[in-house]
């Protein structure tokens, strides 16, 4: 039971711990406050925080709470975020630079942000310049969210290599992902979704050493069980977070509808 009263199921599945929420918002809070936490956990060791931050739909509740809470270091923040279209404008409404803008850099005083530049002219060159700023901040803290294909930031099944020697790549954008982000109302159509991005890769993330989680909602329901249950595998990148020392994974009661509760551990 969380500490308002609220009941929540804590499940584990191999490193992976895994808390469920009667509703998005309650889940959004409730990963907003392990962030609030280990960002003053983190300033307490050192002068510059390095934060991974993630978008999209899964993203909103958590960033609200987050913003929201008062007396957290945020002018010692270098913020990044995962990943960015190739091509597309920074004021288009499914631009994440203009996503960043508006549901945080606008509403806390970071010391900097460094955006992944989707309208670079020579994209290669922004990838290596992007590795980078990532490598010189060490970022110790990853929001992060899990695509209806399992993706994690822009990997997608058939680019993500868990031992990819690169932190940052040019991917194409398979069908289900692009399927997604017309579904959630980025774009108007799904021909109006770019093909491409730039993305930041597994290993880049897997280096940081503690990840949050947020994934809400009924769409998500059949990854959150392949990322659970099923061989760790590209076929579905997710299941790589049930290695990671440090990685907390947040659900409502719709994300984990279809979880087998009976394959897991109780915490």
């Amino acid at each position: 039971m969380h500490k308002d009263g609220t009941t929540v199921e804590h499940l584990k599945s191999e490193r992976l711990e895994v808390h469920i929420y009667p509703n998005s918002r309650l889940a959004g809070i409730a990963a907003a406050e392990a962030a609030a936490a280990a960002l003053k956990d983190i300033g307490r060791l050192h002068d510059c925080i390095g934060v991974i931050f993630a978008t999209g739909a899964s993203q909103i509740n958590t960033l609200d709470a987050l913003t929201g809470t008062e007396g957290l270091p945020w002018d010692r923040v270098h913020g990044f975020h995962m990943d960015e279209y190739i091509g597309i404008d920074p004021d288009h409404s499914a631009s994440f630079r203009r996503y960043m803008r508006e549901k945080l850099m606008q509403k806390v005083p970071l010391k900097e942000f460094s955006e992944v530049n989707g309208s670079a002219p020579d994209p290669d060159t922004e990838c290596k310049e992007y590795a980078a700023k990532l490598s010189s901040a060490k970022p110790q803290l990853c929001l992060l969210g899990i695509g209806e294909n399992g993706h994690l930031a822009f990997n997608d099944p058939d680019v993500a290599n868990f031992e990819d020697p690169f932190d940052v790549k040019i991917v194409h954008l398979d069908m289900v992902c692009r399927q997604q982000q017309a579904a959630e109302g980025w774009f108007t159509s799904f021909d109006e979704v770019p093909e491409s991005a730039i993305t930041l890769t597994i290993p880049a993330l897997f280096r940081v050493p503690k990840l949050i989680v947020s994934v809400p909602g009924i769409r998500k329901a059949g990854i959150m069980r392949r990322t659970l249950e099923e061989s760790m595998s590209t076929a579905c990148p997710a299941t790589i977070l049930r290695t990671h020392p440090d990685a907390t994974v947040y659900l409502d009661i719709d994300s984990a509808s279809k979880l087998d509760r009976l394959r897991f551990s109780m915490i």
